[in-house]
């Protein structure tokens, strides 16, 4: 229970609740580049390859790459404008409409808290590689208090952990692209001593072994192993000069996650064949008990571990920012927006680890089925988030234009307006149709609409008892 003193140093450089500008460029790059760099590319990837082969995961990854581009490009021309921490739900409601920026909010903190559930279960079976014997949901449970201690410390410590993080993933992906295109040219002898695989997976049954509709079928997986990229507008509320550093994070991560992205993804699909991929071991594990380097799946089975660790850390701050922001509009208690003194929303840090404890319990059950399963809700929430970036951008450029204001007072401009954000609208809803294609996913689509149905429900049932109330409360007061 918190005194006075407490409450007033909580007060102290706050500006009455609000959270600290303590980021710097390198934090904010690399919180982005933490949040994206998890349990999609290194879990989902091996999904992705099983059921669309090597060339469509290419050619589905290229296709997520151009669309977190033109999300992107969307996003940062809005929260340079307007930095707010928990952006997306302020954007939605200023352009789409209030009970859209209370749906958004609420399906981006249902994308991170879900996606903590696969990150927990994800990391369990990395444990289970060097302990078979132990179930997952015990290591759920150990990686769930460690993540939540790291959160409640403080937002400074928070992104220098996370920038740590972040850099151990991006030299090991460096190093898996380097050693696995030695392997693919040859330079690196198979364990097997099978020769060199160059292209041999990606041709071997055909351009598309599947057709063109698991390609469709997976863009949701795609998206959500992309999805992290747009923490840049939810920390652009606690970062030291925003117009200047949003700019050069957004230019920076998306050249950097296309070039980590595709080059692993072309190394996969290349060294893996279709038939023996999967969720339950990592791609990248795969691949190097098949290349004759002593130790060396240990030790990215260590990595891919800290990584997905590092992706969770991310999730857990971007859901409880998005609790912390809604109970700042209002609509929720005022206890979600109270902080400790060292600046940390501890309620609703507490509320966002629900994802953990789900995970808990799912890992019991099925955890590779359960995995796929909160992987695609969870990409469904995010896409339809990103559905909402693109129409927030086009209603703000057309409303900047209207009132007769010039581009130029734009600190950062979307490139080829309108077909940017209308083209990435576009992408973004015809990955959440694809959904309905497959049986393994399509749960998602169960559980995504009404879910949002009964936002926007709550949304108008809460104004509508509001208004009935209010005539009292001014008779009161009066």
């Amino acid at each position: 229970m918190q005194d006075s003193t407490t409450t007033s140093h909580a007060a102290q450089g706050q500006e009455e609740g609000r959270l600290k500008r303590t980021m710097k460029t390198r934090h904010l790059i690399m919180l982005s580049l933490g949040g994206v760099i998890g349990t999609g590319l290194f879990f989902n990837t091996g999904y992705i390859i099983s059921t669309t082969g090597a060339l469509g995961t290419l050619l589905a990854y290229l296709i997520g790459a151009l669309v977190v581009w033109l999300v992107m490009q969307c996003l940062g021309e809005l929260s340079v404008a307007m930095p707010e921490t928990g952006a997306f739900h302020v954007y939605s409601a200023r352009y789409l409409g209030p009970a859209t920026g209370y749906t958004v909010a609420w399906l981006y903190w249902l994308t991170w808290t879900v996606a903590l559930g696969s990150s927990f279960t994800a990391a369990g079976f990395c444990m289970q590689y060097w302990f078979p014997q132990v179930p997952v949901w015990v290591w759920c449970l150990v990686f769930c208090v460690l993540i939540f201690g790291l959160n409640v410390v403080s937002t400074r410590f928070f992104a220098e952990g996370e920038f740590w993080f972040s850099i151990i993933k991006v030299i090991t992906i460096v190093a898996f692209i380097v050693l696995g295109a030695a392997a693919i040219f040859g330079f690196l002898p198979m364990k097997d001593g099978s020769p060199a695989p160059l292209l041999h997976n990606i041709t071997n049954n055909g351009w598309f072994p599947h057709g063109g509709l698991p390609i469709l079928m997976t863009m949701v997986a795609v998206n959500f192993a992309f999805s992290g990229t747009e923490l840049i507008g939810i920390a652009a509320g606690e970062t030291e000069n925003p117009q200047k550093v949003i700019p050069v994070a957004i230019r920076t991560t998306i050249a950097r996650l296309i070039i980590f992205f595709i080059g692993t993804v072309f190394v996969l699909a290349a060294l893996i064949p279709a038939e023996q991929a999967g969720v339950v071991k990592s791609p990248f594990v795969l691949v190097f008990e098949k290349v004759g380097i002593p130790g060396a799946a240990d030790i990215f089975n260590f990595v891919i571990l800290t990584a997905i660790l590092s992706a969770a850390n991310s999730g857990l701050y971007a859901s409880g920012r998005m609790l912390w922001s809604l109970s700042r509009e209002r609509t929720l208690p005022a206890c979600f927006s109270r902080l400790t003194r060292r600046g940390v929303p501890l309620t609703a840090l507490s509320v966002s680890m629900l994802g953990g404890v789900l995970a808990l319990f799912s890992s019991v059950v099925a955890p590779d089925t359960v995995y796929v399963a909160l992987s695609a809700i969870s990409g469904f929430a995010v896409v339809a988030v990103w559905l909402s970036i693109c129409a927030a951008h086009y209603v703000f450029r057309r409303q900047h234009i209207a009132a007769g204001r010039a581009l130029s007072e734009l600190h950062y401009r979307a490139p080829w307006f309108p077909v940017t954000p209308v083209l990435g609208f576009v992408l973004c809803l015809l990955a959440c149709v694809g959904l309905a294609f497959d049986p393994e996913q399509r749960i998602a689509l169960w559980c995504g609409l009404p879910f949002v149905a009964l936002c926007y429900g709550v949304y108008y049932l809460t104004q509508y008892l509001a208004k009935r109330n209010q005539p009292e409360v001014e008779h009161v007061t009066d």
